[in-house]
C-alpha cells in the first residue's frame, strides 16, 4: 500500500485522476487498494477515458464474458472519478495539488444498460461525459466499447458531493481496516 507521505503534493497534474486522490482505497478506483481493479482515468478533450483489461477472475457465466458487476464497477468508479476531476478542473486545480482537497463524490445513482456481452479476451474502453452539474450533484453518461469497436454497455451515473467525513484516515465510521 502507498502512504500519503510518498506523494502528498504533486508538482504537476497526475497522468491519471486516481493517482491524485490520496488515500483512496476503493475496490474499483483506489490507487491505494492493491487487490482492487485499479482503474485509471484521464481526460481526452471533454471525455474522460478509462482503458481496462479484464482478467480471467472477472468472468461471468459463460467464462469468456466479463461479469456484469465488474462492468458496473468500472463504469461507476470511472464516472465518479470523472465528477471529482471535473470539479477540480472547474476550480482551476487538479487532484493532488497539495491544497485543501475538494469534496469527494460518491455514487447517488447508477444505471447500466447491458446491450451485448463484453468479451473477456479483449480490453475495453469506458468513456464518461459530464452532462449536468448542479450545486451538489454531477450527472454523467458512459459508454463501454470493446477492443473490436463494439458498444456493449451504456450507463448513467449521478455522483453526489459527500462530506469530509468520507475521506477521513479512520474511515467513515471511525474504524481502520
Amino acid at each position: 500500500m502507498r502512504t500519503e507521505d510518498q506523494s502528498r503534493r504533486l508538482s504537476s497534474p497526475p497522468q491519471f485522476v486516481q493517482d491524485g486522490l490520496f488515500g483512496n482505497s476503493c475496490h474499483g478506483c483506489g490507487a491505494w487498494n492493491e487487490r482492487g481493479l485499479n482503474i485509471k482515468s484521464s481526460w481526452e478533450g471533454d471525455l474522460s477515458v478509462c482503458r481496462f483489461k479484464p482478467q480471467p477472475h472477472h468472468a461471468a457465466m459463460p467464462h469468456d464474458i466479463v461479469n456484469g458487476g465488474i462492468i458496473a464497477s468500472v463504469i461507476d468508479c470511472h464516472s465518479v472519478c470523472t465528477a471529482i476531476a471535473d470539479a477540480y478542473r472547474r476550480a482551476g486545480r487538479y487532484a493532488g495539488d497539495g491544497e485543501r482537497p475538494l469534496l469527494w463524490y460518491a455514487t447517488a445513482s447508477l444505471h447500466v444498460n447491458y446491450l451485448k456481452p463484453t468479451p473477456l479476451s479483449m480490453s475495453f474502453t469506458v468513456t464518461s461525459r459530464v452532462i449536468e452539474v448542479d450545486r451538489r450533484r454531477t450527472t454523467l453518461t458512459a459508454e463501454l466499447i470493446s477492443e473490436d469497436g463494439t458498444l456493449t454497455c451504456t450507463g448513467e451515473v449521478v455522483a453526489a458531493q459527500v462530506s469530509d467525513r468520507w475521506a477521513r484516515d479512520v474511515g467513515y465510521y471511525g474504524v481502520r481496516s
